[in-house]
């Protein structure tokens, strides 16, 4: 979500580069290929764990941050749990419907009580809340210095509600925070009734196209909305 602050956008950054995209397509499409191929759970199970395990694997040998490709690992194992204890090639995506479904419901409650989840994401980070609150969880068993929890200090959730007294940025968060309610709904409306229908191939492929590419278009629709005027051009409507 970084990506939607930054001055330009690159898609590649975005989505984790090409390793990230690979480590996050490859389980999903091997599990898909192997399990059409072969009609055999197991081995389609197997692939796609092999897969994720072969992502962590790489990144603690090249000692680079694993913590996408432990994510992805996680999510794959709950999947191939459920299909594994129920038999059923598509509760492989049984996870992700609900993930989505439950993203959908947060995402559109913050819109109906008028704060926009993508403002709050994006404040947190452009205000630099984020990296106060991770060194802050780091220096927490630290003693504090004297004088540092003085009375009247600004709270440093401040930022993440100043701009709800601004109705021109709360129009622009509540629109860009419509694209993501847009990206669960529309994964939902598809993959819903290929799930239903058992149609393992349809849905593993709806899966891989509506996974990373349409996560990139949205953050891409997001960062065109909430990005920061450049300065020449604040500049130039100003005179």
């Amino acid at each position: 979500m970084r990506a939607v602050t930054a001055e330009s956008f690159s898609f590649a950054e975005a989505v984790g580069g090409v390793r990230g995209v690979v480590e996050a397509i490859a389980p999903g499409l091997l599990f898909v290929v192997v399990f059409v191929a072969t009609t055999d759970l197991r081995a389609a199970l197997v692939a796609s764990v092999a897969a994720a395990l072969v992502a962590v694997a790489a990144r603690l040998l090249q000692r680079t941050p694993v913590t996408q490709a432990l994510g992805g690992l996680l999510g794959i194992a709950v999947g191939v749990f459920w299909a594994w204890r129920s038999g059923e090639a598509e509760n492989f995506y049984a996870v992700g419907l609900w993930t989505n479904a439950v993203y959908l419901v947060v995402i559109l409650a913050s819109i109906l009580a008028r704060w926009p989840a993508v403002g709050l994401v994006v404040e947190a980070f452009r205000s630099g809340f984020v990296d106060q609150a991770r060194e802050r969880a780091q220096n927490a068993g630290a003693a504090a210095p004297e004088g540092d929890a003085a009375d009247g200090a600004p709270s440093p959730f401040a930022p993440l509600v100043a701009w709800r007294k601004d109705p021109a940025l709360v129009r622009r968060y509540t629109l860009a925070t419509w694209f993501w309610v847009g990206l669960f709904a529309l994964r939902l409306i598809v993959k819903v009734p290929l799930y239903f229908a058992g149609d393992v191939a349809w849905l593993g492929t709806a899966h891989l196209v509506m996974g990373v590419p349409l996560w990139g278009l949205v953050l891409w629709l997001t960062w065109a909305v909430v990005r920061r005027p450049h300065p020449a051009s604040t500049a130039a409507a100003t005179a």
